[in-house]
């Protein structure tokens, strides 16, 4: 099989039909091309079920609302399309990216009369973040460009023009030898990585920045609930970079990259310690119970 996504075998559901992969298309002049209004998820594949299903489709939905503009399925019908062409593909492990963007009929800034589309792709891959190269954890290194602030930039919505930043600092990292970069919000606090959430153990207590114009993942949310269970308190709180100094532990966790323990985050250097291998293993085990595909731990999505 090629490399290229656009030349691969498979199927991906594509405006209501399951089609031949080499056979999606978009035209040169869509919408999403030009002015990133473009939304998606990422969704990970256990023993044939699409982790925390119902919370991905619920925020796909409201992403698109965010940008002003619905998307012509309901969550259930969403649900029943990624289940569909999950299994045209015959996947039990894997990766699947549903994303909707706005076409081709008006190129202007304004999306107004567009036709809304939606895609969803299912492949075989593994975490794109795996530690079984690094047992020590992964190295990252501190961003120049920050998340913006809530009067600037929708950053609830998981959208594609958001990601432009990300994109870019992730590709300075890797060139600089790191595997990751950590970003700060524009008051100069921890926000996140390029493509996922940060935790920071200290002392008997997980730390976490709170959610302010930034992604409050869907794994993110679940760790919280497993520290919960375990009796650990997780404070969510404004987090000031220097606070890396004084962390035991720091992992990062996404959907993609499930829960990556950070062996370092630039002169600071972390253990793989216990309160990430437990997480890990819960993580583990969470992700193949037969009840995984619902809101789970991420039951606040389900108004959205």
């Amino acid at each position: 099989m090629s490399g290229n996504m656009a030349d691969r075998d498979g199927f991906i559901w594509f405006d209501g039909k399951i089609v031949p992969w080499r056979e999606v298309t978009a035209h040169v002049l869509t919408h999403a091309l030009h002015y990133g209004s473009a939304v998606f998820e990422g969704e990970r594949i256990y023993d044939g079920r699409i982790f925390r299903l119902a919370a991905h489709s619920a925020r796909l939905i409201n992403s698109a609302r965010l940008l002003d503009y619905e998307l012509p399925w309901t969550r259930e019908e969403i649900e029943e399309a990624t289940r569909a062409v999950v299994k045209a593909n015959g996947l039990q492990t894997g990766y699947v990216r549903p994303i909707a963007w706005r076409g081709s009929e008006v190129l202007g800034v304004s999306g107004i009369g567009t036709t809304v589309h939606l895609a969803i792709a299912p492949w075989a891959q593994e975490g794109r973040l795996s530690v079984q190269a690094k047992p020590g954890g992964i190295n990252v290194t501190m961003a120049k460009f920050r998340r913006p602030s809530p009067d600037v930039a929708p950053g609830g919505a998981k959208a594609a023009g958001l990601y432009i930043i990300c994109g870019i600092e992730k590709d300075r990292a890797l060139k600089a030898g790191f595997d990751d970069a950590l970003m700060l919000d524009w008051q100069g606090r921890l926000a996140e990585s390029t493509g996922a959430n940060i935790f920071l153990a200290m002392g008997d207590r997980l730390v976490t920045p709170k959610v302010e114009n930034f992604l409050d993942g869907i794994t993110r949310r679940t760790v919280i609930a497993m520290a919960t269970r375990r009796g650990w308190s997780v404070d969510e709180r404004a987090v000031m970079p220097g606070e890396l100094a004084e962390a035991s532990e720091v992992f990062l966790c996404g959907t993609a990259a499930e829960i990556v323990p950070v062996g370092a985050v630039d002169d600071s250097r972390y253990q793989v310690g216990p309160m990430t291998r437990a997480l890990m293993e819960d993580y583990a085990k969470l992700v193949r119970q037969p009840d995984s595909e619902g809101f789970g731990e991420s039951s606040h999505l389900a108004a959205a």
